[in-house]
């Protein structure tokens, strides 16, 4: 079960420590931000993360994700060899990916029921969708005048869509348990190229990172380093396709669909699973 103790505290505190790593805050700044005690903060941060806030912080530095991008090459050639998902080794999350068919690309979702609910996850909200077929858009929620809702009707306008949040909660559990032995299905709309993409990213190990040019060699088209950002960007399923595991080849965290911050946190989280 995921737990949302004092979550919007430990939220406020990790992307603090996201955005002013370079500084490297003390574990004083990081309570002072959120309004607690130093003894209070210590206890609910690592009740969220399993580590210390300064162990959280050691992760995110430049120096540690570029030893990271180093090593995840060959872990990335590992799990290719032998044909599974290097992920899918760490925690037993198997994922598949299918896309709809031409027809279904086409009509925008024509003749597809999705059912969909807003849940707390570590990374704060987030809206799912789930179709008979497979999950097929999660989106992590910014505030209250967040548009996901919107995304998820022009993206699929011809479909029927409804609120189920007892359908929906079920694979929330599923997608941030990292102790969970489930396989997950997903049903995305894009265009080949990009499901190429994303089929790739998946090949990357829980708790790794790698750059953007290893993505393009991966799918066999090295010069393709633009087009496969964009692809990345597009990504309709936050997390479950790791488009969070992509940083820049200097070290840098880079850009996010849904924050710097938020992506920082997610790769420190993931890493203090290990």
């Amino acid at each position: 079960m995921i737990s949302n103790i004092n979550y919007n505290r430990i939220e406020k505190a990790i992307q603090y420590i996201a955005q002013n790593y370079k500084l490297q805050p003390s574990l004083k700044d990081m309570a002072k931000h959120v309004n607690v005690s130093e003894f209070h903060f210590q206890r609910i941060f690592t009740e969220w993360a399993g580590i210390s806030p300064k162990k959280f912080l050691q992760f995110l530095t430049i120096e540690e994700l570029k030893k990271e991008l180093t090593k995840s090459k060959n872990l990335i050639d590992a799990a290719n060899n032998v044909g599974l998902s290097a992920q899918s080794r760490v925690y037993d999350l198997f994922v598949n990916i299918e896309a709809v068919t031409p027809n279904e690309y086409k009509t925008r979702g024509k003749g597809i029921s999705i059912d969909y609910g807003v849940h707390n996850t570590p990374f704060g909200s987030c809206l799912i969708a789930v179709t008979e077929r497979g999950i097929c858009s999660i989106n992590f929620i910014e505030d209250d005048s967040d548009n996901s809702l919107d995304g998820l009707l022009q993206e699929w306008e011809n479909a029927t869509i409804r609120n189920n949040q007892k359908r929906t909660k079920e694979y929330s559990e599923i997608i941030f348990d990292t102790s969970t032995k489930k396989n997950l299905k997903l049903l995305v709309r894009g265009t080949k190229f990009q499901v190429k993409v994303w089929e790739a990213l998946l090949k990357i190990p829980f708790g790794s990172v790698t750059n953007y040019q290893t993505i393009s060699n991966i799918i066999k088209n090295p010069g393709a380093v633009r087009a496969v950002s964009s692809a990345i960007g597009n990504n309709p399923v936050a997390y479950v396709i790791p488009c969070h595991r992509v940083i820049r080849r200097e070290g840098l965290v880079g850009q996010y669909h849904w924050g710097a911050a938020r992506k920082a946190v997610i790769i420190g989280w993931e890493k203090s699973k290990l």
